[in-house]
């Protein structure tokens, strides 16, 4: 017997982090929405052995506390994260005499460790507060796409439901249900393949050594609290702790540096980390029968046609694209896709057309997409490198903090008047980018990869602090574009002193693009990189 047909405004298809963060964000702009959203899984969902993606950063963070009010649950219930750590530790258990690179402090701008199954189910009984309505252990059978009012029919507990909406989002991740159907799919050359695990247990990499001087590095002694990474030629391997007490353990590596096949049961994964992170290896050997799950995705990173509609679609989450787990970026384009969609829903409520928000919107969306792969494409063999990889994540760092998370936390995303004036400035930076990844990815098979016992500390970089700390400081306008034209003057000299460190392995390259994009920068200015290791 079928339940009765409903009318909403907006169902969503997909109720993990995507859809629920959507549904809550719609709430807020709009309380008298009726907001329909159909999980395929049965709540509660299990805690640690779950689903990947707890890292948070900047954006991701910022979404969550403050964009959707889950400030409490992330203070009191998750983890507050000290940051990015890279080791260069391949093949080595001496973990503290090889070069490290992270903050030894808490830098201003927070973000979250996140157990996704104790957020989950936190986000389906907020949804249920604010009045949205959440069916689990739905299996969607059917859609049917129509402007004036899409249809979704669904199977729970043997009886089947229908719907319709006006708007329908699907946030359904790899299952993709409104990519299949309109065939979006969109493959990209990133060929990496990750390999996941938890383990009911905390590990402490600050127990790896009993060397007072490097455990009395950090403020806190608590490097367990990072998204720690363990590098190698090829692959990195992460480590991130959950509020559960368990800790989570991955592997990301090049399809044609390490196959697939070389890693994909939990056997394997061990044999393989004893040949190349030997210590992690010791951790989790006497761990073995604390395993809560593995898995693995071949060919993760993928890209889509088209996510927002003007009649009255869209995509967001994995359900659209993925890009890779390093950096973490996942929960930052789940925040950028969903407040496109709640303007454009909100839009159409208000009865403006949507054709032209809807293209532009797309463009900028693709944009960032483009310029967030180019930090990733081809650029895995670089990863083992302790002198350019440090280089690397300074760059990366400085892009992200310096264009993309300014727009998002001045609340730019949607404000097409400032994008535009500031056009050719975000076009010199996305230049930059790509210039800059291909030097660096030139540059790698010519440095000496010296790998000293020496900790690169983030937080005693006063601009790099001080780029995190700006992000908070709300700005008008005029402040808004100074920004990012100072933005635009920082990655310029960041660029030419990364270009003059390359030149001192390799002088006869081939910099005529790059030199043009970085024009006339003064010399003379204070170092933004760290000296060059000995």
């Amino acid at each position: 017997m079928a339940e009765t047909a409903a009318q909403y405004d907006v169902i969503v298809t997909g109720g993990g982090l995507a859809g629920l963060c959507l549904a809550l964000q719609l709430k807020t702009a709009s309380p008298e929405l009726r907001v329909l959203v159909l999980e395929r899984r049965v709540h509660p969902v299990p805690e640690a052995a779950h689903k990947v993606g707890e890292s948070t950063v900047e954006i991701g963070a910022h979404y969550l506390q403050h964009t959707l009010g889950l400030g409490e649950h992330l203070k009191t219930r998750q983890l507050k994260k000290f940051g990015f750590r890279f080791f260069f530790s391949e093949g080595r258990r001496d973990i503290d005499q090889v070069t490290e690179v992270g903050a030894s402090r808490f830098l201003s701008t927070p973000a979250y460790q996140i157990d996704r199954g104790i957020l989950e189910n936190h986000l389906a009984e907020e949804a249920a507060r604010r009045g949205i309505e959440f069916l689990d252990g739905c299996n969607v059978r059917n859609i049917e796409l129509d402007r004036d009012g899409h249809s979704v029919q669904w199977l729970r507990d043997g009886t089947e439901g229908q719907a319709t909406a006006r708007w329908l989002v699907d946030a359904s991740g790899r299952a993709g249900l409104l990519k299949r159907k309109l065939g979006l799919a969109e493959a990209n050359p990133h060929d990496v393949n990750a390999v996941w695990f938890r383990i009911a247990d905390r590990i402490r990499l600050d127990e790896w050594s009993e060397c007072t001087q490097w455990q009395q590095r950090c403020d806190p002694a608590a490097r367990w609290l990072s998204t720690n990474h363990l590098c190698g030629t090829g692959y990195w391997a992460w480590l991130i702790p959950l509020s559960s007490g368990s800790h989570s353990i991955g592997i990301v590596a090049d399809q044609a540096r390490h196959p697939l096949d070389t890693l994909n049961s939990f056997e394997k994964t061990m044999d393989w980390l004893q040949v190349h992170q030997p210590r992690l290896f010791d951790a989790l050997d006497g761990r073995r029968e604390l395993l809560q799950d593995f898995a693995f995705f071949r060919h993760f990173s993928y890209g889509c046609k088209q996510v927002f509609s003007e009649d009255r679609w869209a995509i967001t989450g994995e359900a659209g694209l993925f890009l890779d787990p390093f950096y973490s970026p996942g929960s930052d384009f789940i925040a950028i896709s969903n407040t496109y969609i709640c303007d454009l829903i909100v839009r159409d409520r208000a009865g403006q057309r949507l054709a032209a928000h809807c293209a532009l919107y797309g463009q900028l969306y693709q944009s960032f997409y483009e310029s967030t792969l180019v930090l990733y494409q081809d650029q895995y063999d670089l990863f083992g490198d302790p002198e350019v990889m440090p280089v690397k994540i300074i760059w990366d760092y400085a892009y992200y903090w310096g264009v993309l998370a300014q727009i998002y936390f001045q609340n730019r995303l949607t404000d097409l008047s400032a994008m535009s004036r500031l056009g050719q400035e975000l076009a010199l930076c996305q230049a930059l980018n790509k210039e800059v990844q291909a030097l660096l990815r030139a540059w790698s098979p010519h440095s000496r990869r010296r790998n000293p016992a020496v900790m690169l500390d983030h937080a005693a970089l006063p601009w790099f602090a001080d780029l995190n700390r700006a992000l908070s400081v709300p700005l008008d306008d005029t402040g808004f574009q100074q920004r990012i034209e100072q933005s635009a003057l920082l990655l310029r000299r960041l660029a030419r002193e990364t270009l003059e460190r390359a030149r001192q392995d390799m002088p006869d390259i081939d910099s005529a693009t790059l030199s043009a994009l970085i024009g006339t920068t003064s010399a003379a200015t204070p170092a933004l990189l760290f000296p060059r290791p000995h």
